[in-house]
């Protein structure tokens, strides 16, 4: 049976998209995850909702243990995860408020335990990653997102910075080069490790600030990033609903 696991990033830590919810506190062998998770009931299908950063947002990204929270979504029945985050635009045809379903990541990342598989004590493990984003639920999102007639791209690579500071001028337009279109703080993280336990995951990115790169522009700042994702937080809820509605 499905079970959606849904994981809110910033500005959309809200139980109130459930129904009939119930509250759980799992506890992993990797730690406590961020928060509780809520068991609940979305268009019809059973999900449960974790709080990437915490119920208060106390997690800084790399305070977040993405281990413990991707576990405990395994653990609570989770069959397939579909994340929100905010993002910065790496291109001018992204604007403030599109949404980007991302199909690759550049994990830039440099404190963080990425991976279940730290030690080969109990066998070798190397986690294929070529397509690290589910194509049946980037799909559905996409179809569901251009369906309610929002702005949305039907890919974008990511490249996950550790945070919490945003990028210099210089470290913007190196990721350009590299092929980026957006930046986040958590992405990467949570897409390798679903990957390694088998559960196939999807993110919808909503661009919210240009980064550093552009130069008509005053760089990204936190408030700026949260005032563009409430604006638009209902739109992301409508997409997780009705995509989760359509799910067989």
């Amino acid at each position: 049976m499905i079970k959606i696991g849904i994981i809110g990033g910033s500005g959309l830590e809200d139980p109130t998209l459930l129904s009939d919810i119930t509250e759980e506190e799992i506890v992993t062998p990797y730690g406590k995850p961020s928060s509780t998770v809520k068991h609940g009931v979305i268009n019809g299908k059973n999900v449960v909702l974790l709080s990437r950063h915490g119920k208060q947002h106390q997690y800084s990204p790399t305070e977040v243990n993405y281990r413990a929270n991707i576990f405990a979504l395994k653990s609570a029945g989770a069959t397939h995860i579909l994340a929100t985050t905010a993002c910065g635009s790496l291109k001018a045809e992204i604007g403030r408020g599109h949404f980007v379903i991302l199909d690759q990541f550049i994990d830039f990342t440099k404190h963080r335990i990425n991976t279940f598989s730290s030690s080969f004590e109990n066998g070798v493990v190397h986690a294929p990653m070529a397509a690290p984003f589910d194509e049946q639920l980037r799909k559905l999102l996409y179809e569901t997102a251009a369906s309610l007639d929002f702005k949305v791209h039907p890919k974008g690579t990511v490249v996950t910075i550790e945070g919490p500071r945003f990028s210099t001028k210089a470290e913007s337009k190196m990721f350009q080069i590299w092929g980026a279109d957006v930046i986040n703080m958590s992405v990467a993280t949570e897409a390798a490790l679903a990957n390694e336990l088998g559960i196939p995951y999807a993110a919808i990115a909503m661009s919210t600030d240009y980064d550093s790169w552009k130069d008509d522009e005053v760089p990204v700042s936190w408030e700026e990033v949260l005032k563009t994702f409430h604006q638009n937080a209902d739109n992301v809820k409508s997409i997780l609903v009705e995509a989760i509605g359509r799910m067989g």
